[in-house]
C-alpha cells in the first residue's frame, strides 16, 4: 500500500509539472514586460475541444470580473485572428473571435470551467498561487518605495537642520516648532491633530505611517526649502520658518490641484514593522 502511494504521489507531481509548465509555455509578454495569456491557446491547455463552449465558460469569468469590481477591458482584450474550419476538405481561413488574458483573467475562467477536466482543478491551484505571488511582490515593491522614500526624508531632515541651525534655529523645542508650523500648512491641521486623527502615538514620528506620496512632498518641501535658505542667504527664526511654511503651502495647493487631501489619506502600515518583518524574513532565509 506505501509503495502504491509513493508511486501516486510522484504521478501526481509529475502532471502538476507538465500542468504548469504547459501555462508557462503559452504565456506571452509585451515590451514592458506585462504577461498575458492567448484565449485560444488556454483554451487547449484546460482540456477544452470547442471554442463555441469555452467562450461561455469565458463570458461566466467576465461575469465574475465585474462583481468583482474589475474592468473587464483589462482583463480581456478583444483581438481577432484568421482560423482555417476544421473538418472541412477547402479549408478557408476565416476571421474568428478571441482574446489576450491577463493571469487575473485565466483565474476566473478556471474557476468557471468544468470540474470534471483534470486540467481546470490544476489551473485553479496553479493560477491562484501565481495571482497570489504576484500581489506579494507588488506589495513588497511598495513597502520597498516608502523605505527609500522615508529614508531619504530623514536625511533631507537632518540636512536641513544643520542648515536652519547656522542662521538661527539652535534649539531642539525651536526646530520642533520649526517642524510642527509647516506639518499645519500642508495638512491644515497640527501635528498632535493630525496624530490623533490617524491614531499615531504621540511619541511615533508621522513620516513612518505616511502614503509613498507623502514622503515624496514632504521630501520635496526640504529640498526646495534647504535650495532657497542657501540661495537667499535666509537668515533668524521667523524667516526661516516663514520659507518653510510657504513651501508648505504651495505644496499643498499642488496636491489639492490633483485631487489629493493630505489630511484624509489614510496611515499606512509603521514602517518600523515592516523593517522587523523585512529583517526577519532576511534573517530565515540566511538559515536555510
Amino acid at each position: 500500500m506505501g509503495l502504491y502511494y509513493f508511486h501516486l504521489i510522484h504521478m501526481t507531481l509529475d502532471i502538476i509539472a507538465i500542468v504548469q509548465k504547459t501555462f508557462e509555455d503559452i504565456k506571452m509578454q509585451d515590451g514592458d514586460g506585462f504577461e498575458f495569456w492567448n484565449a485560444r491557446d488556454l483554451m487547449k491547455a484546460l482540456g477544452y475541444k470547442k471554442w463555441e463552449r469555452f467562450s461561455l465558460v469565458i463570458g461566466k469569468a467576465k461575469i465574475n470580473c465585474t462583481g468583482g469590481g474589475g474592468n473587464i477591458e483589462d482583463h480581456f482584450r478583444d483581438t481577432k485572428e484568421f482560423f482555417q474550419e476544421p473538418g472541412k476538405t477547402n479549408k478557408e481561413w476565416r476571421p474568428g473571435e478571441n482574446y489576450l488574458l491577463t493571469r487575473y483573467a485565466c483565474y476566473l475562467i478556471a474557476l468557471n470551467g468544468d470540474a470534471r477536466l483534470p486540467e481546470i482543478a490544476l489551473a485553479k491551484n496553479y493560477f491562484a498561487s501565481q495571482t497570489r505571488k504576484q500581489e506579494l511582490q507588488e506589495l513588497r515593491a511598495e513597502e520597498n518605495k516608502r523605505l527609500d522614500a522615508r529614508k531619504k526624508l530623514k536625511e533631507n531632515e537632518t540636512k536641513i537642520e544643520a542648515t536652519v541651525y547656522q542662521r538661527g534655529i539652535n534649539l531642539p523645542t525651536e526646530f520642533a516648532t520649526f517642524k510642527n508650523k509647516w506639518i499645519e500648512a500642508l495638512y491644515n491641521l497640527s501635528t498632535k491633530s493630525l496624530k490623533q486623527k490617524r491614531r499615531i502615538p504621540e511619541n511615533r514620528a508621522l513620516a513612518d505611517f505616511d502614503t509613498e506620496v507623502e514622503l515624496r512632498a514632504k521630501d520635496f518641501i526640504y529640498a526646495i526649502t534647504d535650495h532657497n535658505i542657501k540661495e537667499k542667504n535666509i537668515q533668524w527664526k521667523g524667516h526661516l520658518e516663514r520659507e518653510l511654511v510657504d513651501n508648505s503651502k504651495a505644496t499643498r495647493n499642488t496636491l489639492l490641484d490633483r485631487g489629493i487631501i493630505p489630511e484624509r489619506l489614510k496611515p499606512q502600515e509603521d514602517l518600523k514593522q515592516i523593517e522587523k518583518r523585512k529583517d526577519a524574513e532576511n534573517k530565515l532565509l540566511w538559515s536555510e
